[in-house]
């Protein structure tokens, strides 16, 4: 064989590029596609990138980057943060931040709940939870743990429940948050500086859980009352 076929040969060891480029068949985006699902244009993307409110992307050279489809909504909700609630890119990172640092993965929920996967992927079909490629926020997770103390306790498929019945309070707290974060934004927004509003939103998490959790006893035992 002549010297300029064997330099022309491909190591058997060495992938082809066509095996190590991602492709639309993974899922991953090019950033003009990037830009068309989420309406966001690729400068303000980019911009997104820099001050650090997206991950990393795949990188294959130095000018040829693909993204994963989860970074839609994120560019999505970052988009509506700002526009309509005009919250700061600061606080919008550090409530991103805080979701992204303390996620578990599927396998981890999965064997810690004993939830059955169908079950996790009809809830995510449903929206109820929002898993990405590093597995459930704490959100989910806590879902996931409720939803399994309630079969636990006998709640499931076989007398009629399913997953469709968390359905009832997402469409009812749906509009809640809404109001909630009306409120919130139109007190905070441009009064308290990012850092302060974030303290605040978490500091009233749980309060606001008891509140809701006693509402909800109180208004239950009354309609038992009212049909009894």
């Amino acid at each position: 064989m002549s010297t300029k076929a064997s330099s022309h040969r491909r190591d058997e060891n060495t992938p082809r590029r066509s095996e190590i480029v991602p492709s639309a068949e993974n899922g991953l985006l090019r950033m003009r596609e990037l830009a068309e699902a989420s309406g966001v244009p690729a400068p303000t993307i980019k911009h997104y990138l820099r001050e650090g409110l997206l991950p990393e992307p795949v990188k294959t050279s130095r000018n040829m980057a693909y993204y994963p489809p989860e970074f839609v909504d994120r560019i999505k909700l970052i988009k509506q943060l700002q526009e309509e609630r005009y919250l700061p890119l600061k606080a919008i990172k550090e409530v991103l931040d805080s979701q992204e640092r303390s996620r578990t993965s599927a396998a981890e929920v999965r064997k810690r709940y004993g939830v059955p996967k169908e079950v996790l992927d009809r809830l995510a079909e449903l929206e109820v939870l929002t898993p990405n490629s590093r597995g459930y926020s704490p959100s989910d997770v806590a879902i996931v743990e409720a939803i399994s103390r309630f079969r636990a306790g006998g709640y499931d498929e076989q007398i009629g429940f399913t997953v469709y019945d968390t359905l009832r309070y997402k469409v009812a707290l749906e509009e809640l948050a809404r109001q909630e974060v009306d409120v919130v934004m139109e007190r905070l927004a441009g009064e308290v500086p990012p850092e302060r509003v974030v303290e605040m939103l978490e500091a009233g998490a749980q309060p606001l859980k008891d509140l809701i959790a006693a509402l909800h006893t109180k208004l239950m035992v009354a309609e038992l009352e009212r049909r009894g």
